[in-house]
C-alpha cells in the first residue's frame, strides 16, 4: 500500500489546527508544527507506527527549513508516496480579527531594536511573503469566509480524489461577501438575468430546477457558460502538462445563490467526463453548515 501524506500549510490563524481535525477523523496519523526537517525521517519509520496515512502541518516558524520541502515532497514521490499540498489562507483583515478576538499571539511576533512590538497586520504581511513559495505549489483554501465545518468537508473532499490527475475545483460566491482569495480564475456573471427579482424565484438556488429553467432559457446565460468552457478548453491541457494539481474557478453574482451556483454545477457537469472536478457552493454551504 502506498504511503499517503498531506501537508497542511499555510497562514498563522487560517485553520490548520481545524484541518488537521479533519483528517485525523478521516484515519490520518496527524502531527502539528513538525518542523521541516523532520519531515523526511517521520516518513520513513516504519508503517506500523503510523499506518500509511500521514498529516502534517507546518508554518512560518521554521523560516530556515521551508525552503527544504519542495526537495522533501519530490523525494517522497519518488519513493511512490501520493502527495496532498494545501495551503490555507484567509485576508489580512479575516486573520487581524481572529487573533484580536482570542487574543493569541501571532507566532512571528516580536520585539524590535526599541522594544516595541510589531504592528499585527505588518507581521502577516510578513509571513504571506515567507510563506509565497510554498503557496504557488499548493491547492489555496481560502478560509476567510467559512465555517469549521466547512473548512473540514473541503479537506476531505481534495484527499478524496484520484492521485495524478488535475482536478478541476468550480467555486460558487457572492461578491457582496468578497472575492475568494483562492481562485486561479474568477468570472463575474452579475450582468446576467437575475432570478432574485423574479418572487417566485427568490427563495430558491441555482440547483432548483425552476431556477434552473429560467437561466436555461436566457440566450447570454448560454453565451456566457460557453464563452467560459472556450476558455477553459484552450488552457486546461497547458496548466495540466505544467504540472498543476488543482485550478480553482471561481463563479460570482450579487448573493452567491442563483446564477453562480448554476453555472458552477452545469461546469462541473460538463468536465466530469473529462477531469476529476469538484463543485463547491460557498455561501450555501455556509448556511448548510
Amino acid at each position: 500500500m502506498a504511503l499517503e501524506v498531506v501537508l497542511i500549510t499555510g497562514m498563522s490563524g487560517s485553520g490548520k489546527s481545524v484541518a488537521l481535525h479533519a483528517l485525523e477523523d478521516a484515519g490520518y496519523y496527524c502531527v502539528d508544527n513538525l518542523p521541516p526537517e523532520l519531515l523526511g525521517p517521520l516518513t520513513q519509520l516504519e508503517p506500523s507506527r503510523y499506518g500509511h496515512k500521514v498529516a502534517v502541518a507546518m508554518d512560518a516558524r521554521s523560516p530556515k527549513g521551508l525552503p527544504l520541502l519542495p526537495e522533501q515532497l519530490t523525494a517522497l514521490k519518488a519513493r511512490g508516496a501520493v502527495v496532498h499540498s494545501i495551503f490555507l489562507d484567509a485576508s489580512t483583515g479575516t486573520l487581524v480579527r481572529r487573533f484580536s478576538e482570542t487574543r493569541r499571539r501571532h507566532p512571528l511576533s516580536r520585539q524590535d531594536t526599541d522594544g516595541a512590538r510589531l504592528a499585527l497586520v505588518q507581521t502577516i504581511e510578513d509571513e504571506r511573503e515567507l510563506l509565497g513559495p510554498l503557496r504557488e505549489s499548493a491547492h489555496v483554501i481560502d478560509t476567510s469566509n467559512l465555517r469549521s465545518a466547512q473548512l473540514q468537508s473541503y479537506v476531505k473532499s481534495l484527499i478524496s480524489v484520484p492521485p495524478g490527475q488535475m482536478t478541476l475545483v468550480f467555486q460558487s460566491f457572492g461578491f457582496k461577501h468578497g472575492l475568494p482569495v483562492d481562485a486561479d480564475y474568477v468570472f463575474d456573471v452579475r450582468m446576467l438575468p437575475n432570478p432574485y427579482y423574479e418572487q417566485e424565484l427568490r427563495p430558491l438556488t441555482g440547483m432548483d430546477q425552476p431556477v434552473m429553467d429560467y437561466l436555461r432559457q436566457s440566450p447570454d446565460v448560454q453565451r456566457m457558460q460557453a464563452h467560459i468552457i472556450q476558455f477553459l478548453d484552450h488552457w486546461l491541457d497547458m496548466l495540466n502538462q505544467n504540472h498543476r494539481s488543482y485550478v480553482t474557478v471561481a463563479i460570482g453574482c450579487t448573493g452567491g445563490q442563483h446564477r453562480s451556483v448554476y453555472l458552477v454545477e452545469q461546469l462541473a457537469n460538463h468536465y466530469l467526463g473529462q477531469w476529476t472536478t469538484l463543485r463547491r457552493h460557498r455561501e450555501m454551504d455556509q448556511r448548510r453548515h
